[in-house]
Protein backbone atom coordinates (compact mmCIF):
# COMPACT_ATOMS: atom_id res chain seq x y z
CA UNK A 1 0.00 0.00 0.00
CA UNK A 2 1.41 3.38 -0.94
CA UNK A 3 1.79 6.20 1.58
CA UNK A 4 -0.74 8.25 -0.45
CA UNK A 5 -3.60 5.95 0.63
CA UNK A 6 -2.78 6.00 4.35
CA UNK A 7 -4.97 8.13 6.60
CA UNK A 8 -3.77 9.78 9.74
CA UNK A 9 -5.36 8.79 13.02
CA UNK A 10 -7.14 12.17 13.09
CA UNK A 11 -8.55 11.74 9.55
CA UNK A 12 -9.75 8.24 10.42
CA UNK A 13 -11.40 9.46 13.63
CA UNK A 14 -13.17 12.34 11.87
CA UNK A 15 -14.42 10.12 9.03
CA UNK A 16 -15.62 7.50 11.53
CA UNK A 17 -17.50 10.10 13.56
CA UNK A 18 -19.13 11.51 10.42
CA UNK A 19 -20.22 8.03 9.35
CA UNK A 20 -21.74 7.30 12.78
CA UNK A 21 -23.65 10.61 12.84
CA UNK A 22 -24.93 10.30 9.28
CA UNK A 23 -28.33 8.88 10.24
CA UNK A 24 -28.96 11.00 13.32
CA UNK A 25 -32.34 12.75 13.57
CA UNK A 26 -32.16 16.19 15.14
CA UNK A 27 -34.94 17.24 17.49
CA UNK A 28 -35.60 20.96 17.66
CA UNK A 29 -37.30 22.30 20.80
CA UNK A 30 -38.61 25.71 21.67
CA UNK A 31 -42.23 25.86 20.45
CA UNK A 32 -44.16 28.28 22.65
CA UNK A 33 -47.78 28.98 23.52
CA UNK A 34 -49.92 31.98 22.47
CA UNK A 35 -47.39 34.41 23.97
CA UNK A 36 -44.11 32.60 23.53
CA UNK A 37 -40.66 33.76 24.38
CA UNK A 38 -38.55 33.92 21.24
CA UNK A 39 -37.23 30.51 20.27
CA UNK A 40 -33.47 30.18 20.59
CA UNK A 41 -31.51 30.55 17.39
CA UNK A 42 -29.31 27.52 16.80
CA UNK A 43 -25.70 28.05 15.84
CA UNK A 44 -24.64 26.10 12.77
CA UNK A 45 -21.93 23.52 13.26
CA UNK A 46 -18.85 23.88 11.05
CA UNK A 47 -20.00 22.93 7.55
CA UNK A 48 -23.65 22.83 8.66
CA UNK A 49 -26.65 25.04 7.88
CA UNK A 50 -29.53 26.46 9.92
CA UNK A 51 -32.96 27.01 8.38
CA UNK A 52 -35.51 29.62 9.40
CA UNK A 53 -38.88 28.27 10.58
CA UNK A 54 -41.95 30.37 9.79
CA UNK A 55 -44.25 31.33 12.65
CA UNK A 56 -47.50 31.14 10.70
CA UNK A 57 -49.43 29.50 13.56
CA UNK A 58 -48.97 32.06 16.34
CA UNK A 59 -46.04 30.32 18.03
CA UNK A 60 -42.40 29.80 17.23
CA UNK A 61 -40.04 26.92 16.63
CA UNK A 62 -36.28 27.16 16.77
CA UNK A 63 -34.41 27.01 13.48
CA UNK A 64 -33.82 23.64 11.87
CA UNK A 65 -30.17 22.53 11.76
CA UNK A 66 -28.37 20.29 9.29
CA UNK A 67 -24.92 19.07 10.28
CA UNK A 68 -21.90 18.61 8.04
CA UNK A 69 -22.15 14.87 8.72
CA UNK A 70 -25.69 14.80 7.37
CA UNK A 71 -24.57 16.58 4.20
CA UNK A 72 -21.67 14.13 3.79
CA UNK A 73 -23.76 11.00 4.42
CA UNK A 74 -25.62 11.10 1.12
CA UNK A 75 -28.97 10.10 2.69
CA UNK A 76 -32.38 11.73 2.96
CA UNK A 77 -32.90 13.18 6.46
CA UNK A 78 -35.89 13.95 8.66
CA UNK A 79 -35.76 16.94 10.99
CA UNK A 80 -38.21 17.01 13.92
CA UNK A 81 -39.64 20.30 15.20
CA UNK A 82 -41.20 19.98 18.68
CA UNK A 83 -43.01 22.18 21.16
CA UNK A 84 -46.45 23.21 22.49
CA UNK A 85 -47.40 19.57 22.86
CA UNK A 86 -47.08 18.77 19.17
CA UNK A 87 -44.38 17.98 16.63
CA UNK A 88 -43.72 18.68 13.00
CA UNK A 89 -41.39 16.74 10.72
CA UNK A 90 -39.52 17.93 7.68
CA UNK A 91 -38.14 15.46 5.14
CA UNK A 92 -35.20 16.68 3.08
CA UNK A 93 -34.14 14.56 0.11
CA UNK A 94 -30.51 14.15 -0.89
CA UNK A 95 -31.19 16.39 -3.91
CA UNK A 96 -32.51 19.14 -1.62
CA UNK A 97 -29.54 18.69 0.73
CA UNK A 98 -27.18 19.07 -2.23
CA UNK A 99 -28.91 22.32 -3.23
CA UNK A 100 -28.70 23.66 0.34
CA UNK A 101 -25.06 22.63 0.63
CA UNK A 102 -24.28 24.54 -2.59
CA UNK A 103 -25.94 27.67 -1.16
CA UNK A 104 -29.19 27.50 -3.14
CA UNK A 105 -32.25 28.81 -1.29
CA UNK A 106 -34.60 25.93 -0.48
CA UNK A 107 -38.03 26.33 1.21
CA UNK A 108 -40.13 23.37 2.23
CA UNK A 109 -43.30 22.84 4.28
CA UNK A 110 -43.28 20.71 7.42
CA UNK A 111 -45.85 18.05 8.15
CA UNK A 112 -49.36 19.25 9.02
CA UNK A 113 -49.68 18.73 12.77
CA UNK A 114 -52.05 20.45 15.21
CA UNK A 115 -53.93 21.81 12.15
CA UNK A 116 -51.01 23.86 10.78
CA UNK A 117 -47.68 23.69 9.00
CA UNK A 118 -44.42 25.63 9.14
CA UNK A 119 -42.29 26.55 6.16
CA UNK A 120 -38.57 26.03 6.71
CA UNK A 121 -36.18 28.04 4.54
CA UNK A 122 -32.47 27.40 4.11
CA UNK A 123 -30.48 30.25 2.48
Amino acid sequence: MSDQNLRTRREFTVESALAMLAGVTITITGCGDDSPAPAPTPVPTPGGRVGTVSTNSGHSHAGASITAAQFAAGNDITLTLTGSGHTHTLLLTQAELSQIDMGTRVSKDSSNDDAHIHTVTFN
